[in-house]
């Protein structure tokens, strides 16, 4: 019950200590994760602290936590939980999430995490036992997300695979009995030519002052997708139903970024693709899930990011992705792999789908935990199973 439940300093419920120097040049191959400030920064072979571990930035971006299950090193733009003081891990990293960390910026400009100031905040904590049922609620969630996103990655390397196979190392279905044409060096009806001749280009919509008025006060239909949007399977601004046209993409299309990140593809998305993308259609001898596995492949990705301009804001123009050769089988093998490929991409739809409702799920009972609102006894984890989906 929430009379239990104890008022303590935060420095009394974990203690953090700022991470280990590491620059990137020193990192020597091995598996162990180097966590910075909100994200894994690369692997080393010498482990700092040993597991389970609770890493956040000390500047820049505030109030973003990670968990490590195995040992790791928490680099020295991170702050890291030395000490539990007792209380269960998970439930602390739940517990941090729920804390506005943008009161703690001592650093003007750049927010800076002050350990100082971290003492004379207050948080309200149960007992051990709340603690560690209320943990393994939320765990019941993250673990589920975390299955469904081990599916989606196997199932894409599936497919990718399967691609490579297929038209890059020529194992084709019937290719021991496919003529070689000599001239070409490639099997008979299949062709090599620059991808400007096989798609069509459109530039992503400008938002602007002048533009700014076709922005929703509300979520709509139409997501203005970002890349930063699509990086993250993200909705951050939307747009109303009188934009132009031309700018919507259904979720068969392919979109390509095209600045910053530049040389990436994306499909499965629907709403309005911003100026830092365009959207790609092929033509009619050109099936659309053949392109985008030829398009995500590593060594185009990385050809891609040679043709692009600008050092500080790399920039990719249409006249340089049309230069991009490509080899095309004949448009019935694209589309016995597209049936193939297409089949996995429904199966990974399903699960982002589910992944974006437990996520949703989990975010509306984190708070309610974690203030005493749900009486923790009333939940039983075997119920998350049944998460309607």
């Amino acid at each position: 019950m929430k009379r239990d439940w104890v008022k303590k300093r935060l420095t009394d419920f974990v203690w953090f200590q700022r991470g280990y120097d590491l620059p990137k040049s020193k990192f020597n191959k091995g598996d162990v994760p180097v966590y910075g400030a909100t994200s894994i920064l690369g692997y080393h072979n010498v482990a700092k602290v040993q597991p389970p571990g609770i890493i956040t930035g000390r500047s820049g971006t505030l109030g973003k936590f990670q968990f490590a299950k195995s040992e790791y090193w928490p680099h020295n733009t991170s702050l890291w939980v030395r000490d539990f003081k007792g209380n269960d891990e998970k439930f602390a990293y739940y517990l941090l999430q729920c804390l506005d960390f943008s009161s703690f910026n001592s650093g003007g400009a750049v927010p800076s995490l002050n350990r100082n100031v971290l003492n004379a905040y207050l948080v309200e904590v149960p007992p051990l036992p709340t603690q560690r049922k209320i943990a393994s609620i939320l765990s019941a969630y993250d673990d589920l997300i975390e299955n469904n996103e081990k599916r989606i990655k196997l199932l894409e390397e599936k497919a990718q695979h399967t691609y490579e196979e297929w038209f890059l190392r020529m194992k084709f279905p019937g290719y021991e009995t496919t003529p070689i044409n000599n001239e070409r060096g490639l099997p008979e009806g299949w062709e090599r030519i620059k991808i400007g001749f096989l798609v069509d280009l459109q530039q992503g919509f400008a938002l602007n002052k002048k533009s700014s008025h076709h922005l929703a006060s509300r979520p709509t239909k139409f997501p203005l997708l970002k890349i930063s949007d699509l990086f993250n399977e993200t909705e951050t601004l939307f747009v109303k139903e009188s934009i132009p046209k031309q700018f919507l993409v259904n979720k068969n299309e392919i979109i390509y970024s095209r600045t910053g990140q530049v040389g990436h593809a994306f499909i499965g998305r629907k709403g309005i693709i911003y100026n830092n993308c365009f959207r790609i259609t092929p033509k009619q001898n050109l099936d659309n899930i053949f392109l985008y596995h030829f398009l995500i492949c590593d060594h185009i990705i990385k050809r891609v990011k040679g043709l692009a301009t600008g050092s500080a804001q790399p920039d990719l123009n249409h006249g340089a992705f049309k230069s991009i050769p490509i080899i095309i089988p004949p448009l019935a093998l694209q589309k016995i792999f597209a049936r193939i490929a297409g089949r996995i991409l429904d199966t990974t739809e399903v699960l982002k789908t589910q992944n974006k409702r437990l996520k949703e799920a989990r975010d509306i009972l984190l708070p309610r935990l974690m203030t005493g609102m749900i009486d923790v006894e009333e939940i039983y984890t075997n119920q998350i199973q049944s998460v309607d989906l």
